[in-house]
């Protein structure tokens, strides 16, 4: 399954060449990866009525292309496995010519937020991604 995002680079997102700072690309694709929860109906607020919140446990950013300010951009977002207590996703970075600027791998576990220890993903989640 894939997931589309856009992603407008604005002035708050450069340094001070108009270049996009190198953290805000994990800015980019955490809300890419929060909106495909989302429309999958999984919520965080939902889930952490739950008691059960997601924590990035493994990320792998490579730096392809510079992004710059103005420039419209799509993260596309996939999982790559579920596992009992984690799913782990591959984003890409994309401009509109389809050029890869910036992909990342990414690890997130499932935690209980009392304990603040892994606990299994949801049965819902785990239907939902399965390949």
């Amino acid at each position: 399954m894939l997931f589309c995002w856009p992603i407008r680079i604005y002035y708050e997102d450069t340094d001070a060449g108009g270049v996009v700072y190198h953290a805000r690309y994990a800015h980019f694709f955490e809300r890419a990866r929060t909106e495909m929860l989302r429309e999958k109906g999984f919520e965080q607020q939902k889930l952490r009525k739950e008691n059960l919140a997601f924590v990035v446990r493994k990320m792998t950013i490579d730096y392809l292309h510079p992004a710059k300010l103005d420039d419209l951009l799509t993260v596309e977002t996939t999982i790559s496995y579920v596992q009992l207590t984690s799913l782990a996703f591959f984003q890409r970075l994309i401009n509109q010519q389809g050029k890869e600027i910036c992909t990342a791998e990414i690890v997130i576990v499932s935690i209980d937020t009392f304990k603040m220890k892994p606990t299994r993903l949801p049965e819902s989640i785990v239907a939902e991604f399965k390949q």
